[in-house]
């Protein structure tokens, strides 16, 4: 997942708005206080707020944050453009992307990813 966002990286940043994004992945807890205070700075600018969120998830030691930034993004009806571009870079589904990262249904992750995509 890291290395399709990093691909779509340019497209991401001019085109996505991560108001909503950012506070799911502060509620998931991928993002701290401190990050999210540090990413409202830049709530005038949505371009260098997703570069920002872009750089912060590229450096963190959560092995999942790219999983949650997927999700995040599946849940917005107006990103499912992206959702298909993520999905284009590889025949890899999102359920094994999970399974590779060993999460398990007690995470409540993987209910997650089935309320999402049923949504």
């Amino acid at each position: 997942m890291k290395l399709k966002f990093r691909k779509l990286h340019e497209k991401v940043v001019s085109r996505v708005n991560p108001a909503s994004i950012i506070d799911f992945l502060f509620l998931e807890d991928v993002i701290g206080p401190d990050d999210m205070r540090a990413l409202l700075k830049f709530r005038d600018d949505p371009q260098q707020q997703c570069k920002e969120l872009l750089a912060l998830l590229h450096t963190s030691a959560n092995p999942q944050a790219f999983v949650h930034l997927y999700l995040a993004i599946k849940r917005e009806t107006s990103l499912q453009w992206l959702v298909k571009d993520i999905d284009k870079f590889t025949e890899q589904s999102v359920t094994s992307v999970l399974q590779q990262l060993d999460i398990s249904e007690s995470t409540g992750y993987l209910e997650l990813f089935i309320f999402v995509n049923n949504k």
